[in-house]
């Protein structure tokens, strides 16, 4: 039986992707920051240590797996984050250099499969170079830099993998949902509006899944970007709006850009003011939401073992616990 290190496993994918491993007979030890979010949150069969995995030295790091064959990197800063600016310098403090120095321990240390938790950015990234410069921007920058120096890391004996992970739904004990911030934001309006794109969405279940899938059968330095349903911005909010309650009193009209254009600016003019910067400058990811950032499910359900779940009722339940708060 192989046992998995899982970095961030009281974390809502960690979680989930440590419950998958010990469903599957793998053992699983993982690092916490303490306290834990609830006493009994993972079984008992976890190895958990608590504390900071940053601030342990490379010689205590390397004990800490050296009876490990795989290592789930479930942590890191995304998109939500506004850091102080240069919000470059930020994310590649929080995502770049400890996923660089934790998969070179990981080899040294005889882990044989690293997986990362990065972003569908990283995919639009590349997809849409010739449309927009998101190369450029801080986050997905930062999110392509992170695969690349693990890849190189893991050169010779570690087989290397990143999912690009879209929208994602489901709830955990004692997590509040990330959504919430969004149904904080169309709570009471009597308009939202949506731009005329659409995105990809899995379950939580199905990261989990499509994570243990990459550990077994992942190809050195392949990148998976998984869905298992694209969807409308619009159709999303309004399902935000039916979960608060507010069908008969809010509507979701789909508007150009164009026509919000100066509320993404004066967004972005807001944060230069605080001395702040989003990772994505708010007037480009504006635009980028005119498009369709879909996903192919057929592109990873077969080589990754990504089962099929009920997208649509985590959404709602997702939401519901959202609302409830």
């Amino acid at each position: 039986m192989s046992k998995i290190f899982v970095l961030g496993g009281t974390g809502f994918l960690g979680y989930y992707t440590t419950m998958e491993l010990l469903a599957r007979g793998y053992q699983v030890k993982t690092i916490a920051l303490p306290p834990m979010p609830e006493e009994n949150l993972l079984p008992s069969e976890v190895e958990i240590t608590l504390g900071d995995m940053n601030a342990l030295t490379d010689q205590e790091i390397i004990e800490l797996l050296s009876d490990c064959e795989g290592f789930m990197y479930a942590a890191g800063a995304d998109e939500r984050v506004v850091p102080a600016k240069p919000a470059l310098k930020f994310f590649y403090e929080a995502n770049v250099l400890p996923t660089q120095r934790f998969a070179r321990l990981a080899k040294q240390a005889g882990i044989k499969k690293f997986v990362i938790f990065g972003s569908y950015f990283a995919e639009f990234a590349e997809r849409l170079v010739d449309k927009y410069d998101l190369k450029s921007q801080p986050y997905p920058n930062t999110r392509l830099l992170q695969e690349q120096v693990a890849f190189a890391e893991g050169e010779g004996s570690m087989t290397v993998t990143s999912l690009r992970l879209p929208y994602i739904f489901g709830t955990m004990p004692e997590r509040l949902p990330l959504w919430k911030m969004f149904t904080d934001r169309i709570k009471d309006r009597p308009v939202f509006p949506a731009l005329k794109g659409g995105t990809a969405m899995v379950t939580v279940e199905q990261v989990a899944e499509a994570a243990v899938g990459a550990m077994e059968n992942g190809k050195h330095r392949k990148t998976y970007a998984i869905s298992a349903v694209n969807m409308k911005f619009q159709e999303f909010y309004q399902m935000m709006v039916d979960a608060l309650g507010q069908t008969e009193t809010t509507t979701v009209p789909v508007l150009p850009f164009e026509q919000l254009k100066g509320s993404y600016e004066a967004i972005d003019r807001h944060a230069e003011e605080n001395g702040v910067e989003h990772g994505i400058l708010y007037s480009l990811s504006g635009q980028v939401q005119e498009e369709d950032l879909f996903v192919d499910p057929a592109d990873t359900w077969e080589e990754l073992g990504i089962k099929d779940h009920d997208v649509i009722a985590s959404i709602k339940e997702t939401l519901e616990k959202c609302v409830a708060e």
